[in-house]
C-alpha cells in the first residue's frame, strides 16, 4: 500500500486549490483548516474506521456519522470534500491531508505551526509575550498551541516543524547528569 503521505498528498492540494478559487487569493483560510481538523481528529477515531470498513455500511451512513459528530454544520464545499474521500476509501489518510493542508496555508501566510508544552498553564498574557519573543527567535510567525507536560517541572519547550527550543527544568538536570557522568 502506498504511503499515507502520498495518498494524501494530491486530496490536500485539490482541497487547497479548491479553497483559494472559491475565497480569492487574499483570502482567510483558517475556517477551511478548522474543520478539516475536525474532520482528521473525527477520522483518526479507531471505532470510525471499523465501521468505515464494514461492508454492510454504506459510504452515505459513515458520512452520515460523521458529520453528525462534528460540532458545527460543515460547509457544502466540506461536505462535497468529506464526500470525496468517504467514497474513495481514503478515510484513513485525513489525518495526513489536513497536516498537509494546513502546511500549504501555512506555507501561503509565512507562519509555522508551533506547540509549546509547558508544565503549567500559560495565561494569555504571558503566551503574547512569549510568542513575540519565540517569534524573533525562529524568524517567522508562529501559530502557537499550548500543551500541558507536568514532567517538564518548568520552563517550556517549543517544537516548531523540525526545530526544538527546551528550556525546561527537566532538560538542564539531564545536561547536569550527562555532564557529572561523563
Amino acid at each position: 500500500m502506498a504511503e499515507l503521505a502520498t495518498i494524501a498528498r494530491p486530496y490536500a492540494e485539490a482541497l487547497y486549490q479548491a479553497c483559494t478559487d472559491a475565497q480569492g487569493a487574499g483570502a482567510d483560510l483558517s475556517g477551511a483548516t478548522a474543520w478539516v481538523d475536525e474532520l482528521a481528529a473525527i477520522a483518526a477515531n479507531p471505532e470510525l474506521l471499523q465501521l468505515a470498513d464494514n461492508p454492510k455500511v454504506s459510504p452515505a451512513q459513515v458520512f452520515d456519522v460523521m458529520t453528525g459528530v462534528a460540532r458545527a454544520p460543515l460547509p457544502e464545499q466540506g461536505r462535497n470534500f468529506l464526500r470525496t474521500v468517504i467514497d474513495n476509501g481514503r478515510l484513513q489518510a485525513l489525518p495526513e491531508i489536513a497536516t498537509q493542508f494546513r502546511a500549504l496555508v501555512n506555507a501561503r501566510n509565512g507562519t509555522t505551526d508551533a506547540v509549546v508544552y509547558s508544565a503549567y498553564p500559560i495565561d494569555a498574557q504571558a503566551l503574547a509575550e512569549l510568542s513575540g519573543a519565540l517569534e524573533h527567535r525562529f524568524g517567522r510567525k508562529l501559530n502557537l498551541s499550548v500543551q500541558l507536560d507536568e514532567s517538564l517541572i518548568g520552563g517550556v519547550r517549543v517544537v516548531a516543524g523540525d526545530e526544538v527550543l527546551d528550556t525546561s527544568v527537566q532538560a538542564r538536570l539531564q545536561h547536569m547528569k550527562a555532564a557529572l557522568t561523563a
